[in-house]
């Protein structure tokens, strides 16, 4: 039976790297996991890792997956701040 999800072990054996290499792949975006629905561990679709091996024996780079844009500061304009003085009597 061919199953349409893989566990990290198994990705790790077919792309011939350790399961830390494929947890940072997918921190940086190289490979996306999933996460199985009750253990919440990292699962692979089995086409993806295909695809991946035949990107790697063609010699073509990974494209990276689009990252969520993080909000960019405000630092162009300047930060103000209002001051209240209380005056103490005597």
């Amino acid at each position: 039976m061919n199953k349409l999800y893989i566990n990290i072990k198994e990705a790790s054996e077919m792309l011939g790297v350790t399961a830390l290499t494929l947890r940072n792949w997918d921190k940086s975006g190289k490979l996306e996991a999933r996460r199985h629905p009750i253990s919440n561990y990292r699962v692979y679709l089995r086409e993806d890792i295909e695809k991946l091996i035949t990107k790697m024996e063609s010699g073509e780079k990974p494209t990276l997956r689009p990252k969520k844009e993080k909000k960019a500061p405000e630092s162009d304009k300047p930060k103000t701040y209002q001051l209240k003085v209380l005056h103490l009597r005597d």
